[in-house]
């Protein structure tokens, strides 16, 4: 198919606009001879006159008036497109697609996006809730841009991280559990013989030996009665006097009624929380994201 050049619909637009020749090649800063000569070269290009000429008036041919409408339409199109593609360049615009696991919603990911969206309210945040695996699947496949996620993950997949939150653990109990109404750090050993309410171990292998080696150090093995792969699920499973949990500290802003958080007095490693990132796959937006997680993980 036989298409204007985008300077012909320039030059088109001008002339359709003043109906004069004149007055369109002084708007378009050339002289009138080319201009009638281009707007000759499109008609004959496009088999169809788009004008009609006489010593008075320029006036529009139907087929004319249709092409104004798609030119301006086109044209208009086109300039908004290059806006976009400068304020991506810059970070001014474009779209995030965000993983996050629930942990991250109790403690770095409100702040980290308010913060974000204040630098850059031009960005789209794309966010859904998933699971670590999942997560770095999509990472690797490109299908996220980031994910806030448990560790570990593979540098085989090609991805980088960075830690923004770490936090010790805590006891959650059903609020008429024996445990709940002392004062004071509560130490593991106080749990052997509980049930246990447990994000299985191949959702959060980090998490899960943690918890196991408290047990295993406090001189006995969990006994896991329920298993559930969301915090918020547990804690819910907990209220409901089904058994105890071992959380990270950020779980206990869930507020949940029937439950009671105390303090570990065991010395045990910090849970980290990873933002994760395919490594190469960083424009000037990306950039800026990282940027404002690293200062608020310094904070």
């Amino acid at each position: 198919m036989n298409l204007p050049d985008l300077w012909q619909l320039r030059y088109f637009i001008a002339v359709a606009e003043q109906l004069h020749f004149g007055r369109a090649a002084a708007t378009l800063h050339i002289s009138q001879p080319p201009l009638s000569r281009a707007i000759r070269a499109l008609e004959e290009r496009l088999g169809m006159a788009l004008f009609v000429r006489n010593r008075r008036k320029v006036e529009l041919t139907p087929a004319g008036a249709r092409l104004l409408e798609e030119a301006r339409r086109t044209l208009g199109q086109l300039e908004r497109t290059v806006l976009e593609l400068r304020g991506m360049a810059s970070g001014e615009r474009g779209r995030l697609r965000i993983g996050f696991v629930s942990l991250a919603d109790y403690g770095v990911l409100p702040s980290l996006l308010k913060s974000y969206k204040a630098m850059r309210p031009g960005v789209q945040l794309a966010l859904r809730e998933m699971l670590s695996p999942e997560q770095s699947l999509a990472l690797a496949a490109g299908e996220l841009d980031f994910g806030l996620l448990l560790p570990p993950v593979s540098e085989a997949q090609g991805l980088e991280h960075l830690v923004v939150q770490r936090e010790r653990f805590v006891a959650a109990l059903p609020a008429r559990h024996r445990l709940a109404t002392a004062r004071g750090p509560l130490a593991m050993s106080e749990l052997a013989g509980e049930s246990f309410v447990m994000v299985p171990r191949e959702i959060a292998p980090g998490l899960y030996d943690i918890v196991s080696g408290l047990a295993a150090r406090a001189g006995f093995s969990l006994n896991v009665a329920q298993e559930a792969i969301q915090m918020q699920t547990v804690v819910s499973l907990v209220s409901s006097g089904l058994g105890a949990a071992v959380v990270p500290g950020s779980v206990a802003n869930l507020g949940r009624r029937g439950v009671v958080y105390r303090r570990l007095s065991d010395r045990h490693p910090m849970l980290e929380l990873w933002l994760a990132w395919r490594r190469g796959a960083t424009g000037a937006a990306a950039e800026e994201f990282i940027a404002q997680a690293r200062s608020l993980a310094k904070a």
